[in-house]
C-alpha cells in the first residue's frame, strides 16, 4: 500500500528569516524617490507662490490664470482689483493671480531665444 507520507512529497522550504521585509524594501525606495523627485518640489513651488501672493504691492504688474496682465490698483484680503486698460478695472480672487508680469515676460522670450 502506498503511505500518505509518501504521496505529499517533500515539505516547502522554511522561509528565509526577513524575507517579508525585504519584499517591502522596494516599494520604500519607490515612495522615497517619488517625495524627492515630486512631492517635495512641488511643495516647494506652492510655498514660494504663497510668499508671492502675500507680497503683493499696488503698481505690480501680475498675470492671472486666465491669461489676463494687469497692474495691480486695489488690495484686499482675499481680492486684487487690475487694470487691465484704460479705465478698464477688475476685481479677481488672490488664488487667480499666477506670476508677476516680469516672470511672464522672461518665460515668453526663453523660448524664442531656443528658436533660433
Amino acid at each position: 500500500m502506498f503511505s500518505l507520507a509518501h504521496a505529499a512529497g517533500e515539505a516547502a522550504p522554511a522561509a528565509a528569516p526577513g524575507g517579508q521585509l525585504m519584499s517591502f524594501v522596494p516599494l520604500v525606495l519607490i515612495f522615497i524617490v517619488f517625495y524627492f523627485l515630486i512631492i517635495r518640489p512641488q511643495q516647494k513651488k506652492a510655498k514660494d507662490h504663497q510668499a508671492f501672493l502675500a507680497n503683493i504691492k499696488k503698481d505690480d504688474e501680475v498675470v492671472t490664470s486666465g491669461g489676463l496682465y494687469g497692474v495691480v490698483t486695489g488690495l484686499t484680503e482675499n481680492a486684487v482689483t487690475l487694470q487691465i486698460a484704460e479705465g478698464v478695472r477688475v476685481k479677481v480672487g488672490r488664488a487667480h493671480i499666477l506670476m508677476s508680469g516680469m516672470e511672464a515676460k522672461k518665460q515668453s522670450e526663453a523660448p524664442a531665444k531656443k528658436g533660433g
